[in-house]
């Protein structure tokens, strides 16, 4: 079989959907049901709205009108946060799931969420950097050396980096980097405060034009990552058959790392550490499209924001009084998913 024959059956009509028409439609499909999540968003919290106020706010908003203020000053940005972290944490999964070939990986488990968190704490505690727009580039940095640490330690004693070292040396610079990360935050009353809700991972509380500043990275990072669909689906076929299709896997490697690196650290910057959505939405969008990463990143885009919104809309309306972080719902959801993928093989279908 040669290299070419190989890689069309592997981007074949598999899994659920196996026909191109089934996919679109469902694609089309998870878009409107992002639409309805974006309006439940904006509606859904502590206070209820109507869909007319809703509408009112957004078209003749009025300061003195209460309602109005949540919608514009709160609930909308902290929606507009939600799309655009969503992509980029399912994405940044799926392209290390993709790349390593290690079905438990996400940007949480293999320490890149830790590598900005620490890289942030850093900044904000000991150069007094409190912008986000002045700690981005800090939670860039630290998650792009973790990134390449993690693969660099995973490739350590000969051979390939597998899925079990990489997830072992992503555990374990974790550990690492929360410790020394608590130790600061701990340490430094001021930092504490700074870091309180951003450390276990929120998307509210942000003014839409510093999301909106932080967009470009994060769509940056999304076009990086779309154009390695092709070469990723070689990949897996094997370096040999890849290199006979003229895929280099060095300059794949440098892509893959920047993109999660914009992904990663951006969205670590402007959420704080989310953690899991980059485990469970590519496995769920595995099992319906297949293996084509082309498809998977497609349908990632679009559910990673779903699941987020629905999170931290559950997480608004939990509890009595107050509300539960997103980072804290997806941790609780995940966790489970991720106990269940680790007991079962052959499940991501890489």
């Amino acid at each position: 079989m040669t290299a070419a024959r190989a890689l069309e059956e592997r981007a074949a009509p598999s899994g659920v959907a196996r026909s191109g028409a089934f996919r679109l439609a469902g694609l089309g499909v998870a878009t409107a049901v992002l639409a309805v999540v974006v309006m439940l968003s904006v509606g859904v919290g502590a206070r209820a709205i109507a869909l007319p106020t809703i509408w009112d706010a957004l078209w003749a908003y009025d300061h003195t009108i209460d309602e109005h203020v949540i919608i514009l000053e709160l609930r909308v940005p902290r929606t507009v946060v939600g799309l655009v972290v969503g992509p980029a944490l399912g994405m940044c999964g799926a392209l290390i799931q993709a790349y390593t070939r290690n079905p438990l990986a996400d940007p949480g488990i293999l320490g890149v969420n830790a590598g900005a968190t620490f890289a942030v704490t850093m900044a904000v505690g000991f150069l007094g950097i409190a912008a986000p727009l002045g700690y981005v580039w800090f939670a860039l940095l630290g998650a792009g050396a973790v990134t390449i640490l993690v693969y660099a330690l995973g490739a350590v004693g000969g051979g390939k980096a597998t899925p079990a070292k990489l997830t072992l040396a992503g555990v374990a610079i974790s550990a690492v980097l929360g410790g020394l990360t608590t130790a600061i935050v701990l340490g430094n009353r001021d930092t504490f405060d700074d870091l309180r809700f951003w450390g276990v991972g929120s998307i509210g509380g942000r003014q839409l034009d510093i999301v909106l500043s932080f967009a470009p990275l994060i769509l940056l990072g999304l076009l990086l990552g779309l154009g390695t669909a092709r070469a990723l689906n070689a990949l897996a076929l094997g370096d040999e058959l890849a290199a006979s299709l003229g895929v280099r896997a060095g300059r794949v490697r440098i892509v893959v790392i920047v993109a999660v690196t914009l992904l990663a650290g951006t969205a670590t910057a402007l959420a704080g550490p989310i953690g899991f959505v980059g485990l469970m939405v590519p496995h769920v969008v595995r099992w319906f499209v297949g293996p084509d990463q082309r498809w998977i990143f497609a349908y990632t885009i679009v559910v990673s924001p779903i699941l987020l919104l629905l999170s931290d809309i559950l997480g608004r309306v939990i509890l009595p009084s107050g509300e539960l972080r997103v980072g804290l719902v997806t941790a609780v959801i995940g966790a489970p998913v991720l106990i269940v993928l680790a007991r079962r093989r052959g499940v991501s279908g890489l």
